[in-house]
């Protein structure tokens, strides 16, 4: 362990930019195969340590609770070592090409599987020759991309059941969302292979439909944003069921003069399920939404609560979609029921509610206006664009000079 630990260390210190392009993906390489190894070699590790109960020496009934304790891993990452290891010893030649680096740690979580418990007996029953099953998997892991080694695992189990029961699709879905202190939510899920064709085929609708022009971001991002005007749309329509006699809304809690006062105003705002965004981001969301008033006491007691205000009428909503018809930032035509009603001159600062006052503008390039960009409707109707800095967002063929 000293010996390698040696190497890595001097492998830390070497100066990658004095190597060819070459030689920088021929070092890649090679670190991939270390790697590999050197997991292979951990999952052995592991695999000895819970077969002989090394746990206990430490306190702990399993390897899965120490590696999370002493390992820092994921409850899943764990998870996915310890079966790995305890499926190697079924699978000699998966774990001969993981021994070499040929294999990743992943592409043997996919395999590993095949050697379950009750995989094994109905191999056994069946006459299977697992060790010809294991070396073709090796050969499709090897040789293929890593979601046709998925595959083959999978109709290779299916192979060994073809009469069982069609599970239950509802037994299977599952979404985690976890929320952090600053109110994002990060999105764990699985699906059934009919419930995902329904997510992909309504979030690819949203991706496919009329985007802003130079959309280069990322496919996550754009899948992250469909999933966003998925459920802004269902929001909107009012059809979704009521909470506790309320239809379910984005409710924020903001202090009248963060509201007023034109500052970012950071964590200012908290939202109904506990997040906390900037002032600045409220008054974004506040430029078409539904106000309420309560007045609260120096020692907080309710004093007053006001009724709801409407900032924007549904009859001036569709006053501004039929004159708009998209959202109106240059080169955007997002359809109208992407968009929400801006304020040219934020209502809190005096600007009227008004068709002359307003302009549809999508989720991304709402944000966009209340980040440093402005729109503006000429006397004829037409909408101009301006940067931060003044200079206007033209869209056309360029200028011959």
């Amino acid at each position: 362990m000293g010996e390698l630990q040696s190497a890595l260390d001097a492998l830390a210190v070497e100066d990658l930019f004095a190597l060819a392009p070459g030689a920088v993906l021929e070092r890649t390489t090679a670190l991939l195969q270390v790697v590999n190894r050197a997991t292979a070699e951990l999952t052995r590790t592991v695999r000895h340590a819970d077969a002989t109960g090394a746990a206990e020496h430490d306190g702990k009934k399993t390897m899965p609770s120490w590696l999370r304790g002493h390992g820092h891993l994921t409850a899943g990452e764990a998870g996915r070592l310890v079966r790995s290891g305890r499926a190697l010893e079924h699978l000699p030649a998966t774990a001969a090409a993981f021994a070499e680096g040929t294999l990743t740690a992943s592409q043997v979580a996919v395999i590993a599987p095949i050697a379950g418990d009750a995989e094994l007996a109905a191999a056994d029953e069946q006459d299977v020759d697992l060790g010809v099953i294991d070396r073709a998997l090796v050969a499709v892991a090897t040789g293929e991309a890593h979601d046709r080694l998925a595959q083959v695992v999978h109709h290779y189990r299916e192979a060994l059941d073809p009469d069982g029961t069609e599970p239950d699709p509802t037994e299977g879905r599952q979404v985690q969302v976890a929320r952090h202190a600053d109110g994002r939510r990060s999105i764990r899920g699985e699906l059934d292979a009919v419930s995902g064709e329904k997510f992909e085929a309504a979030l690819e609708s949203m991706v496919q439909a009329n985007r802003p022009q130079g959309d280069d971001r990322t496919r996550a991002q754009q899948l992250a944003d469909a999933l966003v005007q998925l459920c802004d749309n269902a929001l909107a329509s009012g059809g979704l069921p009521k909470l506790r006699t309320v239809k379910p809304q984005v409710v924020l809690n903001l202090d009248i003069d963060d509201l007023i006062d034109p500052a970012t105003g950071p964590g200012a705002a908290r939202t109904g399920f506990g997040g906390q965004i900037s002032a600045a981001r409220a008054r974004w969301l506040a430029c078409d939404a539904s106000i309420s008033r309560i007045v609260m006491g120096p020692d907080g007691v309710l004093l007053d609560l006001g009724r709801d205000h409407r900032v924007v009428t549904p009859g001036l909503r569709k006053a501004v979609e039929l004159r708009d018809g998209h959202c109106v930032f240059a080169g955007c035509g997002a359809p109208t029921y992407w968009c929400d009603v801006h304020h040219l001159i934020h209502w809190i600062f005096g600007g009227e509610t008004s068709l002359e006052n307003s302009g549809l503008l999508c989720e991304r390039h709402h944000t966009k206006v209340h980040h440093g960009f402005r729109i503006e409707r000429d006397p004829g109707g037409r909408w101009h664009t301006y940067r931060p800095d003044g200079t206007e967002i033209l869209i056309g063929p360029p200028l011959l000079v």
